[in-house]
């Protein structure tokens, strides 16, 4: 039981560090990165609590469709260095 809650107060906190993380990135594409990564972690946290049909759909759609929309969406504009 005391791992359980550990496990879940890990994977809570990684998904705030991660969530963080691509609001405050400056790179787009290392913002998208952190994205997939808080969603893949969304997807571990449904699993573990017992509800694998969302954790299929939260990877299937938001860490892989959203991810390479967002990436497809990146390659096609221009980016501007400053």
């Amino acid at each position: 039981m005391e791992l359980e809650l550990l496990m879940h107060g890990i994977v809570l906190a990684l998904i705030i560090i991660t969530a963080y993380l691509s609001l405050t990135l400056e790179d787009i594409l290392a913002s998208v990165i952190s994205f997939a990564v808080m969603s893949l972690l969304l997807a571990l946290e449904f699993y573990m609590l017992q509800a694998p049909d969302v954790a299929m759909a939260e990877a299937a759609i938001g860490a892989g469709l959203t991810t390479a929309i967002f990436i497809l969406a990146i390659k096609k504009t221009e980016r501007w260095d400053v």
